[in-house]
């Protein structure tokens, strides 16, 4: 309860931090069209350690500065929305409310034909988190095939439980899902340090960077091959995406971008 109460209230600071936060003004010959009908691209960001985090005060994470970086080079103007409901996020996006949210969603089929995704920021993979036994320091699943007739839990909304379906067909066994409506990734991941639940599967690098202070779990299982990992756009925001894809494209391979990569992945 204690950790959860401080997540809320880094939650909170983080809204208030970002309530009017924007980032240069756009310059009339920038195509770009929001759905939102303003000269702002509103952003919906996760709160999680590679996404949005404070530290003393400072707002960071690799997706946070990846879009001032953009903002600052193109002469655009954002406004930051931090959330930790997916699937909210994701039905506020079609309805307009944000023109991209940034999470841990990996470019899948799955969402294809409702959203459009920008080009990959990054690459990850979702991996099983779950607690070391106490005495020997091993773990109880070892390879995904353990997972026959187990439960994990996954954030709602997002392609992990169809990823843990798929693993089902290929193992011929069942495999129960829990989808959390409220948490993301790192409330999942919290949940499994604490014991309130087994086993989650989230996305590696999250994991990474909340497993320095967690030696008890382990997250050495995967559970996906390596994907790609882009931003997501509402589908009627084609001009926003293309954009979006000239900008992260003239970012990548710079000394700027690899010391992002440095210092979050690294």
């Amino acid at each position: 309860m204690f950790i959860y109460v401080l997540v809320l209230v880094a939650t909170l600071v983080l809204m208030f931090m970002l309530k009017n936060c924007d980032n240069g003004h756009r310059t009339g010959n920038t195509p770009v069209q929001q759905h939102t009908g303003t000269d702002t691209i509103h952003v919906a960001i996760e709160y999680s350690p590679l996404s949005l985090y404070t530290y003393n005060d400072t707002l960071g994470g690799f997706n946070y500065d990846m879009l001032r970086l953009i903002a600052r080079k193109n002469n655009v103007r954002l406004k930051f929305y931090p959330v930790v409901t997916l699937s909210k996020s994701l039905a506020e996006l079609k309805e307009g409310r944000y023109d991209i949210v940034v999470s841990d969603i990996p470019k899948t089929t799955e969402y294809q034909d409702s959203f459009l995704f920008t080009e990959p920021i990054y690459l990850d993979r979702q991996v099983l988190v779950q607690l070391k036994d106490s005495i020997s320091g091993k773990c109880r699943i070892n390879t995904p095939l353990e997972l026959a007739g187990d439960t994990v839990w996954v954030v709602a909304g997002s392609p992990f439980a169809g990823r843990i379906a798929n693993l089902a067909r290929e193992i011929g066994d069942t495999i129960y899902t829990v989808e959390e409506p409220i948490y993301a990734s790192e409330q999942l991941f919290l949940m499994v340090a604490t014991g309130e639940i087994k086993q989650a599967v989230i996305n590696e690098r999250v994991a990474e960077l909340l497993a320095r202070e967690y030696p008890s779990v382990d997250i050495s299982t995967s559970i996906s091959f390596t994907q790609f990992q882009p931003w997501v756009v509402n589908s009627r925001d084609k001009e926003l995406c293309d954009s979006l894809n000239k900008w992260i494209d003239s970012i990548k391979g710079t000394p700027v971008y690899k010391s992002l990569e440095k210092r979050y992945f690294r």
